[in-house]
């Protein structure tokens, strides 16, 4: 029996010593991986501030571009209203072009 308590006594000495390597390691793995946390978080938020600038001024250019199209179609209608003859020349002129084109490329 003293054999085997000896055998015993040696696993729980080596089971003792792994257990103390294993928290020596992940004591010393810690910092290393909440560094690498951290800077996770760093980059994940720099990158959702960036996205946030692009889309703000995606939503300033579509303002802009709605503003300019407006703007366009009121310049476009005061014309067809001020020059009726010459809007209908222009539109008949176009057609004839157009189908020009299609039917060339036939």
């Amino acid at each position: 029996m003293e054999a085997t308590s000896k055998i015993a006594d040696n696993f729980d000495q080596a089971s003792t010593g792994a257990h103390k390597a294993i928290d020596k390691v992940s004591g010393a793995a810690r910092p290393a991986v909440d560094r690498m946390a951290s800077g996770a978080h760093q980059a994940v938020d720099r990158i959702a501030d960036v996205a946030t600038q692009a889309a703000e001024t995606l939503s300033a250019k579509s303002d802009q571009l709605k503003d300019v199209q407006a703007k366009l179609l009121g310049q476009t209608r005061s014309y067809v209203s001020a020059h009726p003859i010459a809007t209908l020349g222009i539109a008949v002129a176009a057609g004839f072009l157009l189908s020009r084109l299609l039917s060339s490329s036939r």
